[in-house]
């Protein structure tokens, strides 16, 4: 009996400290997640947004982004001109600005609504802002594949739309490659796919392809003439700026 008892004692303690050491696993990856997606100190560059249906007919739209450090990001179309102007702000503390030129007026979006796709993307709004992941997500390591590692991420924030996300990192420099969104009935709606480049000593996202699975749409966004560490002031992340 005594063997029996001290027989599921070590099992539920292997248990233990194997959930655990996953969880330490997924925490770590996401660190060195973040450290890739948030290393520099600030970007800008172009986009190429195209918008693809199921019956393969393309719109195309081009914008400009900026961020500064893991918290602030302006992201604005430029083309075509129904679009142009459209802009979100999204700045600490789980705040986000929304701005339509038809409207003349930002309003700020609340995070009961922020499961919305953005201006007919296939991208919700909580997609788009900046925050590190460590501060959104709880991790998993699910397994190793090949040269990827697949971690589930499980959000902090009741209000997210999705019940999980599966990511693939590659496993040597921590950049996602895919990733599965799924709903709170734990359906797969969405799935991304990502292309990254190198440019000097930061890791790029040129291309990022997203798929609604249920719609059968896809949005695409190229990257362009990025550039890094140019010093950008507090005042390009106001919402002075983003009605600019």
């Amino acid at each position: 009996m005594k063997t029996i008892k001290l027989s599921v004692l070590l099992s539920a303690l292997f248990l233990i400290t194997g959930f655990n050491a996953n969880a330490q696993d997924g925490n770590t990856i996401l660190k060195k997640l973040d450290a890739v997606m948030y290393s520099p100190k600030d970007m800008t560059g172009k986009m190429q947004i195209i918008l693809i249906d199921k019956t393969g007919k393309k719109k195309v739209r081009e914008a400009t982004t900026i961020q500064k450090g893991t918290d602030k990001r302006l992201f604005r179309f430029t083309a075509p001109a129904s679009q142009a102007g459209i802009a979100t702000l999204s700045l600490p503390n789980d705040v986000m600005y929304l701005y339509m030129p038809a409207f003349g007026k930002e309003r700020r979006i609340s995070s009961s609504v922020k499961s919305s796709k953005f201006a007919g993307t296939d991208f919700a709004y909580e997609d788009m802002e900046a925050k590190l992941f460590v501060n959104k997500y709880t991790a998993k390591l699910l397994k190793k594949e090949g040269n990827l590692l697949v971690v589930e991420l499980k959000p902090k924030s009741q209000k997210s739309s999705y019940s999980k996300v599966i990511v693939k990192l590659e496993k040597t420099n921590y950049y996602p490659t895919y990733m599965e969104f799924y709903d709170k009935g734990n359906k797969m709606i969405k799935k991304a796919n990502y292309k990254f480049e190198k440019i000097g000593k930061y890791w790029n996202a040129k291309e990022i392809t997203m798929t609604d699975l249920k719609k059968n749409h896809t949005t695409k966004m190229i990257m362009s003439n990025v550039k890094y560490d140019q010093n950008l002031s507090n005042e390009e992340f106001t919402v002075r700026k983003l009605k600019q």
